[in-house]
C-alpha cells in the first residue's frame, strides 16, 4: 500500500463496530489493533496480560487515583498511555492499520491517512445483537449496553480532546442498523477508497 491508511473505528456497544472494523481490515489487508494491543505490549515489555486487561479502555477511578507533579498513579492511565504510544509509534513509522477505540481519532489526528469513523445503531438493533451474540436476556442486554457505553464515554472523554461520539471529530458517523453490517461495510469501504484515491 503506497499511502498510509489508518482506519479508526469508534463505536456504541452492540452496533457491530468491532465486526465492521475486522471486515474492513480484511478487505484492505491490514492488521487490526483492539484488545490484542495488550498482547503486543506485554510481549515487548514482558508484563502480565491478565493484570493489564482489566484496565483496558477503562476510565481511571478518581477515588484511588491522583496526580503528583504531572505523574499519575492510576493503572488505567498507565495502560492507556502504553497503548497510545504503541499506536503513535506504528503510525509514525508509516504503517497502515485498523484500530478499534483507544481514542484513536484524537491521538492520531496529525496523520494524513487517518479515516476516523463512529458507528452507532438503533436501540432495538443493539439489544437484539447483544442478546444473540452474548446469549443475554433483553434486560441483561439493555444493562450491558448502558454499562459499556458509559465506560467508553468516560474513558474517551478523560483521554481525548473531543467528546465521545461528537460528529465533528469523525469523517463519518454511520448508523449500522440502516444498511445492516454488510451494507455498512460496503459503504465504508467505498468511502475510504474514494477518500484515499485507491
Amino acid at each position: 500500500m503506497e499511502k498510509q491508511l489508518i482506519i479508526s473505528i469508534s463505536r456504541e456497544y452492540g452496533s457491530g463496530g468491532h465486526n465492521i472494523a475486522r471486515h474492513l481490515a480484511e478487505r484492505f489487508e491490514l492488521p487490526i489493533y483492539d484488545h490484542n494491543l495488550l498482547d503486543e505490549i506485554v510481549a515487548d515489555k514482558h508484563m502480565n496480560k491478565e493484570k493489564l486487561a482489566k484496565y483496558d479502555e477503562a476510565p481511571r477511578l478518581k477515588v484511588v487515583s491522583r496526580n503528583v507533579r504531572g505523574f499519575s498513579n492510576s493503572p488505567e492511565d498507565a495502560v492507556a498511555e502504553m497503548q497510545f504510544k504503541f499506536l503513535k509509534d506504528k503510525a509514525a513509522a508509516g504503517e497502515s492499520f485498523v484500530v478499534v477505540g483507544r481514542c484513536s481519532e484524537s491521538i492520531l489526528k496529525e496523520f494524513e491517512g487517518l479515516v476516523p469513523i463512529f458507528v452507532i445503531a438503533d436501540r432495538d438493533f443493539k439489544i437484539n445483537r447483544v442478546m444473540t451474540e452474548r446469549h443475554f436476556t433483553e434486560k441483561e442486554a439493555i444493562a450491558a449496553i448502558a454499562r459499556h457505553d458509559k465506560k467508553r464515554k468516560a474513558y474517551h472523554n478523560h483521554f481525548a480532546e473531543g467528546k465521545w461520539g461528537d460528529s465533528r471529530h469523525y469523517d463519518m458517523c454511520i448508523n449500522s442498523s440502516k444498511l445492516g453490517l454488510e451494507g455498512t461495510i460496503d459503504l465504508l469501504e467505498d468511502y475510504i477508497r474514494r477518500k484515499m484515491g485507491m
